[in-house]
């Protein structure tokens, strides 16, 4: 069999096909494919976003962080930072900070399990600030849900 007497086999084939065919099918696929990709698109939209983290490097501990106003909505880009003291006389020092996602989260990882001081994480956004006292030793995975509001 050549590519000419294929090709005419293919149309034939295809031609008989388009006869037996009903008036409903191609709204059905039409109406098929239209689901399919409403589906995939709303599977998409449920991912969560990804919070953002920042790594200390300096130990086993991590804090995650939720910011919300007055009603109980996340705050998107609330920043939240920290000074880690360590090492001998508490010289050496490091400053992190981290801005919420548009779920009001945030973590930090790898913090110091063992500090002379609790950590005082710092969260602000616009005009409101508010302070969190956190002491790894007592709990080294901790979650925070901080409200600011006007007092």
């Amino acid at each position: 069999m050549d590519i000419l007497d294929r090709t005419h086999w293919w149309r034939s084939v295809a031609a008989s096909h388009e006869k037996k065919r009903g008036k409903f099918d191609r709204p059905l696929v039409l109406a098929a494919a239209v689901l399919l990709l409403l589906l995939s698109g709303i599977s998409v939209a449920a991912d969560t976003q990804e919070i953002p983290v920042v790594n200390a490097g300096l130990g086993p501990c991590s804090v995650d962080f939720t910011v919300e106003d007055g009603s109980h909505k996340p705050l998107y880009d609330a920043k939240i930072n920290v000074t880690i003291r360590y090492g001998f006389l508490s010289k050496r020092r490091t400053d992190l900070e981290v801005g919420t996602n548009g779920d009001g989260k945030a973590r930090f990882e790898r913090l110091p399990s063992k500090v002379k001081k609790a950590l005082e994480f710092r969260v602000r956004h616009g005009q409101l600030t508010k302070t969190i006292s956190h002491d790894p030793a007592d709990r080294c995975q901790a979650s925070y849900t901080v409200a600011l509001t006007t007092q």
